[in-house]
């Protein structure tokens, strides 16, 4: 990984609390196709992305084809935005599988570990963006006027690009 350690550090604690993010991949007409996925915490050290999925699904199909993926996190309460872009493949190892399982995941997959076409979507990000914006409606306020008040920008907080290729 070509990144500074406390980045990855920040940026892996901004994933791991947004659960929900948007997964988007290409269609068979070539068109961008974004659909809500749970990430369940799961980022591991190199970076990688790890999604529970169906082998079957529409997604799978799409990364078969075209395996570039962004996958996007907005916590906007805390003002934390994530953007990643990376390539995503499918993943079927029992082993694997099982090591990341949780409980949960039964509300999306009621067989549980005996679903035959479970997976696990890999996606090993490249690149990374976050921006980390001043938070709390107070902090917005006296920024905002701050910036109207001196006519210099309004301070968006920390921005970082990663590259996270291996």
């Amino acid at each position: 990984m070509n990144t500074n350690q406390e980045d990855f550090k920040k940026l892996k604690e901004m994933i791991t609390n947004i659960d929900f993010c948007m997964l988007t991949t290409v269609d068979e007409s070539g068109d961008l196709h974004s659909r809500p996925m749970s990430l369940n915490s799961e980022i591991d050290s190199e970076g990688n992305l790890w999604f529970f999925t169906s082998s079957d699904s529409m997604k799978a199909h799409e990364i078969e084809r075209t395996p570039k993926v962004n996958v996007s996190f907005a916590n906007p309460d805390d003002h934390h935005y994530v953007s990643l872009s990376g390539t995503a493949q499918l993943e079927t190892s029992k082993e694997k599988i099982r090591q990341l399982w949780k409980p949960i995941l039964k509300a999306w997959f009621p067989e549980g570990l005996d679903q035959p076409d479970l997976a696990l979507l890999k996606v090993r990000v490249e690149k990374a963006e976050y921006w980390d914006s001043p938070s709390g409606k107070i902090a917005q306020v006296l920024n905002f006027m701050s910036a109207v008040v001196t006519g210099k920008q309004i301070d968006m907080g920390e921005n970082k690009k990663l590259d996270m290729s291996r």
